[in-house]
């Protein structure tokens, strides 16, 4: 990826750049703001088929992401941002929330994907597989937290990693790539993995999946299949995103081809052989709509047409003029084997407007679907003859009004200003935040209401994806976070 395209994505999503035209047509469209629950008005814009109702499950979740229900019928939520993952109590006094919510784990390195296993809590973290002895009963840990696999390549264009076991006892892993199209000097990265429960016997399972961050076997089949996010920077409407079966051994076409065996164009030829091997998707997804979690619907509650249906979470685009995504879909299957995409859970998206992402969705142990949203750092509970219930108004809003530098002493403000001066044009952030609101410039306001330092720090940490890792260690991001915050406070 060209450098100056680079600093632009990481400086556009500090900022909340909305929507910045670059050459070559690359377009850069994140949504703004985030970080705060929804007010009553916007969880009413939320639709759903008729029939169901949705309401906030939990909030005050910075950056949820994956969903992991315990034996015991809590819920398991991976937060990377903040290094953690927490436990909401499973709904006891029936009013469709949870009963509490609490920190399980902490001081971890991006705490992504999340498996249960013989009374083990794996933790996959962007370069290692960890787990650790849990109590579903009692909601605790205890003991250490020991190494099952290391040595997986960190960080990178995608750093989030998957986790879950197979009808075969196998750990599955999911590793994005580490660029936007290239031929990867490790195996594992844009594959799937399977090692076996304590982490050996590694083998590469299956090839070409650029970012697979969502797979699920399907009930009554035990068939593997897997989301894939192609690749940006091809315009508005292409490359589609895919839903993908599985099959070991199979390879799925990154970088070389994209949709049904389409050569890409920076591997126009040369590679013919391996375009002709590769595997086209079972389903097409919009173009840039970022599926992520999967999960097959086995439950009871839900109307027949949606028993045995894949409920796919599309985190919505950020590579397009025009935003799409933000929506649960049903991926429905026919006795014939054709799939038939509907939409499910929408409303995020409004007129351009993004209220919340989804991430991950869930099946409860009451048959309800469960979704992840990164955006609001909330929990939805999808029911079935259950009208709307009032949404929890808890903000989670990182700043209340009050000064985040307060704290700082003036010399250390002094020296951070200076340093973070030096990082911000090290950068080249103004390419993309000069003082003039033209096309490809978005001067960065207001950071003061949306951050403090330390979330800020959290940011600079664990980027939005697509973003990589931006390489800043601790010290860095403190120094360039108090000078945004001084710099662009209103």
């Amino acid at each position: 990826m060209p450098t100056r395209l680079l600093v632009t994505l990481v400086c556009a999503a500090v900022a909340g750049c909305t929507h910045v035209s670059l050459p070559g047509g690359y377009t850069v469209n994140f949504p703004l703001g985030g970080g705060e629950s929804m007010s009553e008005e916007q969880m009413g814009r939320l639709r759903v088929p008729p029939g169901f109702g949705v309401t906030a499950f939990a909030e005050g979740i910075p950056n949820a992401r994956m969903l992991r229900f315990t034996e015991s019928g809590d819920l398991l939520v991976s937060a990377p941002r903040e290094g953690k993952v927490f436990l909401l109590e499973k709904d006891g006094n029936g009013d469709g929330r949870a009963d509490g919510s609490r920190v399980l784990l902490d001081e971890l390195d991006l705490p992504h994907g999340l498996a249960l296993r013989d009374g083990w809590l794996y933790v996959a973290e962007t370069g290692a597989i960890r787990r650790v002895r849990f109590d579903s009963a009692a909601r605790k840990t205890s003991g250490p937290i020991e190494p099952v696999v290391e040595g997986i390549p960190p960080g990178g264009r995608h750093w989030t990693r998957t986790i879950d076991f197979g009808p075969d006892d196998g750990l599955y892993l999911s590793v994005g790539s580490s660029c936007n199209a290239c031929i990867e000097d490790d195996p594992r990265r844009a594959a799937l993995t399977r090692y076996d429960a304590d982490g050996t016997n590694e083998r590469v399972y299956a090839t070409g999946l650029r970012n697979s961050v969502g797979f699920a076997w399907q009930p009554g089949t035990n068939a593997l299949w897997a989301n894939d996010n192609n690749r940006d920077l091809l315009g508005d409407d292409f490359p589609p995103g895919e839903l993908n079966e599985i099959t070991e051994g199979g390879f799925y076409g990154w970088p070389f081809a994209n949709g049904d065996r389409i050569p890409d164009p920076d591997f126009l030829t040369g590679y013919e052989r391996e375009i002709a091997a590769s595997t086209a998707p079972a389903h097409d997804f919009a173009a840039h709509a970022a599926a992520l979690g999967i999960t097959f619907y086995d439950g009871r509650v839900f109307p027949e047409r949606y028993r045995g249906a894949a409920f796919v979470a599309l985190h919505g685009s950020w590579n397009r003029s025009r935003k799409i995504g933000y929506e649960v879909v049903a991926v429905l299957f026919s006795e014939q084997g054709l799939l038939r995409e509907e939409s499910f859970l929408a409303g995020f998206l409004h007129d351009d407007e993004v209220i919340g992402r989804p991430v991950d969705v869930a099946v409860g142990p009451d048959g309800a679907l469960y979704v992840s949203d990164d955006f609001t750092g909330t929990v939805y509970r999808v029911a079935y003859g259950e009208e709307n219930r009032a949404p929890l108004v808890l903000s989670s809003a990182p700043v209340d009004g009050s000064n985040p530098l307060a704290d700082v002493d003036s010399a250390d403000l002094a020296e951070a200003k200076t340093t973070g001066a030096g990082l911000w044009a090290e950068a080249g952030c103004a390419s993309c935040h000069g003082p003039e609101r033209s096309e490809g410039q978005r001067p960065l306001s207001k950071l003061a209401s949306r951050y403090t330092v330390e979330s800020l720090m959290r940011f600079l940490a664990a980027p939005q994806p697509p973003m990589p890792l931006y390489p800043l260690d601790a010290d860095q991001r403190r120094e360039l976070a108090i000078y945004l915050l001084d710099r662009f406070p209103a």
